[in-house]
């Protein structure tokens, strides 16, 4: 484990992107107040936050169920400098006061250049972004500098190779996207080593799509555990593998409930390595998951908060359909769909207008266009 940031306790943290919501759609600070506790009792320290998690949410939640309740240097809190939230250079330090604000802190451990590709690394470029935040770290209102990344390996030397001040990469490494074209993780992370740059890892579980697996790829990892007393959660592989890299300096997981961060902390408080049985059980489910052709969705939802659709398709939940159903054959998916729709009145998939101003944001790089016309084919 890399131990250029030796404030940073531990290599897991809370990835406060999925927090519990309670049925009004607002935060559950009291379970989150419990999940912070378990987190820091049991040595981590490590919280990631972006203004636009959760339609804002997550930040001024962080301040109710942490900031407020510990002391400073008790915690790493980590936040970001999100496309859509800024217009020019002027509006980068007003809108990073409000960020400090919300959270209620003077400052950031981590401050990155949220999502970086190869077109917003043009806008943030032009507008001096990352011009700004170095000075912000001159300043002591940032520790550490650095971005998050959603594009291909060659995108990210270019940035690397203009920006070497840049101290800490978030990418999105899990063993179905390691070798996946479409995302690149292995390359992007070779890209990381080359630079000599330790790694942030984001969707270890691929938004939950690796802790509820097929039933072809949940019996192997039920054959490796015959015969154990303890047994491995699903997401546990799926964290241990992106922890097993010696570049990374950080694992995020974004827990949605108690149980969640109990079973995380489980496995990650006394961490192991992967054994060579663990490693091939790996490999049999990502042949499982490429053999499905399924829509590698990770349900982050930047389509439908961060650039409302006009139509306002809830377009995570019809791609979760739409997996469900190659994945089961089950009419339930069929009813689930109507449910969809019903709620506060959302459109289905056949309204799509082709704006794409999803795909602008979609970290994945998914036709969504093109996979809304099959969901519309499929289910109406």
């Amino acid at each position: 484990m890399n131990n250029m940031f030796p404030e940073v306790k531990k290599n897991f943290g809370f990835g406060c992107m999925r927090l519990p919501m309670l049925p009004d759609g607002e935060v559950d600070l009291e379970q989150c107040g419990k999940m912070a506790d378990l987190f820091l009792q049991n040595g981590f320290n490590y919280f990631d936050t972006a203004h636009g998690y959760l339609n804002g949410k997550s930040e001024l939640a962080i301040r109710e169920f942490l900031t407020k309740r510990y002391p400073r240097k008790s915690y790493i809190l980590t936040d970001k400098l999100t496309d859509p939230y800024f217009r020019s250079e002027a509006d980068i330090r007003p809108f990073f006061q409000t960020q400090l604000d919300a959270c209620g802190v003077s400052y950031f451990d981590f401050y990155l250049m949220h999502a970086q590709n190869a077109d917003n690394f043009e806008k943030f470029k032009k507008c001096r972004a990352y011009e700004t935040a170095l000075e912000l770290k001159k300043e002591g209102k940032i520790r550490h500098f650095g971005i998050s990344f959603h594009d291909k390996a060659e995108v990210l030397d270019r940035i690397l190779t203009e920006y070497p001040q840049i101290e800490i990469v978030q990418i999105q490494f899990n063993y179905v996207d390691y070798e996946d074209a479409s995302v690149e993780s292995g390359k992007v992370y070779e890209v990381c080593e080359k630079h000599d740059k330790p790694v942030i890892v984001m969707e270890p579980v691929k938004g939950g799509t690796l802790v509820n697996l097929p039933d072809a790829a949940q019996k192997v990892f039920d054959e490796l555990q015959k015969g154990q007393d303890e047994k491995l959660s699903n997401a546990g592989y799926a964290i241990r593998f992106a922890a097993d890299f010696p570049n990374m300096r950080m694992v995020l997981s974004g827990m949605s409930e108690l149980t969640q961060m109990q079973d995380n902390i489980s496995f990650m408080k006394e961490y192991r390595h992967l054994t060579a049985e663990e490693k091939t059980a790996i490999r049999k489910v990502c042949e499982v998951f490429r053999s499905q052709n399924l829509i590698p969705c990770t349900s982050c939802h930047y389509c439908v908060e961060e650039n409302h659709c006009p139509k306002d398709i809830l377009i995570p939940d019809m791609f979760a359909l739409l997996n469900s159903k190659k994945q089961f054959a089950s009419w339930n998916q069929d009813y689930y769909y109507g449910n969809v729709l019903t709620i506060n009145g959302h459109g289905r998939a056949g309204a799509c207008i082709k704006c794409g101003k999803c795909e602008q944001v979609c970290p994945q790089k998914l036709p969504i266009r093109k996979l809304l016309i099959q969901v519309a084919q499929e289910f109406e």
